[in-house]
């Protein structure tokens, strides 16, 4: 064989081999637009805001797109399968020692004896502390030994990699995803908009537990400033911020309602417009059907998981397999309570399949 062949054959092969070695570095954030099966928690509230238990099954109706589905509704509690997603960077460190105690509330109020957690950490790192377990001492333990880390925080990051924990859970398990941190994310791989897929083709339902950013500001320690060797000429002034959508009340000047959401959710999807940029708990709490609470103090948070539970508990759990699943694009889910329209029901507002090639 001559020698420029052996040369281009070696060539090739080099190339092929680094191809596949950078494979599963670009697959980290690929998503898959198949659905077989579509869970969506249903929490049903009275006109005084009261939780509505032991509505038979029948009475519900779901429509996707528009179009009723074959619905299966449990009305018995379903197991849970959940991530912690804990922040540990320095801007979290005056209010670390409270958000440990997220530790010792799990399972007795979100989790049960039947349960089960795993425990995700998170700076300029995303680290798996504590795979999946139902034993609430190593939950506590792992949380306990947290310490802060640097200033990064890719919480986008920690989020897919709980969604993709909590993909290999069993069908018949409920899957639940708390962040405990800000709601500011500094140095994601990621993006929100892959995500949010993920979490929503994965049947995972995302809640947040915001630590107050006036306390993290005010208590966060400066970071040693490098010396700035430029003349004062090349200094440019401080520019003017253009003001961006990031978050529903904003742009609509509204609570954020589920009708409000959807227009800037499907504008996300089809990667418009960079919504959501400073708030991505906002997002995926609205994408998945979820819930966001905040705390100043220890109370606060003992408060707010125990709000949490008390929903998860008190959720009516429907799955489906969609009759439309040729339909491209955002799918909007509806579900109605027959025999009474004064019932306010909160689900999830949907999921995204790619449009078909």
């Amino acid at each position: 064989m001559p020698l420029t062949r052996i040369l281009f054959a070696a060539l090739l092969c080099g190339t092929v081999l680094a191809q596949q070695t950078e494979t599963p570095q670009d697959d980290q954030f690929r998503i898959s637009t198949t659905v077989d099966v579509v869970t969506t928690p249903v929490l049903v509230t009275d006109r005084d805001g009261g939780w509505v238990h032991g509505l038979p099954p029948q009475v519900f109706h779901l429509y996707d797109n528009d179009k009723e589905q074959n619905i299966k509704v449990d009305v018995t509690y379903v197991p849970i399968s959940l991530v912690i997603v804990m922040e540990a960077s320095s801007r979290v460190e005056s209010v670390l020692n409270q958000m440990k105690k997220v530790g010792t509330l799990v399972q007795p109020l979100m989790i049960g004896d039947q349960g089960e957690a795993a425990v995700i950490a998170y700076d300029h790192r995303v680290r798996v502390l504590q795979e999946f377990t139902s034993d609430g001492a190593k939950i506590q333990s792992e949380i306990n030994k947290l310490n802060v880390g640097s200033m990064s925080s890719r919480m986008v990051d920690a989020v897919y990699e709980g969604t993709r924990l909590l993909r290999s859970r069993p069908a018949n398990r409920r899957r639940i995803l708390l962040l405990v941190g800000e709601t500011r994310d500094f140095g994601s791989a990621g993006r929100a908009r892959e995500t949010l897929l993920s979490l929503q083709l994965n049947n995972v339902v995302f809640y947040g537990v915001d630590v107050s950013r006036v306390v993290t500001t005010v208590t966060q320690k400066p970071p040693t400033p490098r010396p700035d060797n430029r003349p004062p000429a090349m200094v440019p002034m401080p520019a003017g911020v253009a003001p961006t959508p990031t978050s529903v009340m904003q742009t609509y000047g509204t609570q954020g309602g589920r009708a409000e959401f959807i227009p800037l959710m499907v504008e996300l999807l089809r990667d418009v417009k960079a919504v959501f940029k400073d708030n991505p708990v906002e997002l995926f709490t609205k994408g998945t059907g979820g819930n966001e609470l905040g705390f100043v103090r220890q109370r606060g948070l003992e408060d707010a998981i125990s709000r949490i539970g008390e929903e998860l508990h008190s959720q009516y759990l429907i799955s489906y397999n969609p009759n439309n699943k040729d339909e491209g694009g955002f799918h909007k889910i509806i579900v109605q309570v027959e025999g009474h329209q004064e019932y306010k029901v909160q689900t999830r507002p949907g999921y995204w399949l790619a449009p078909k090639q």
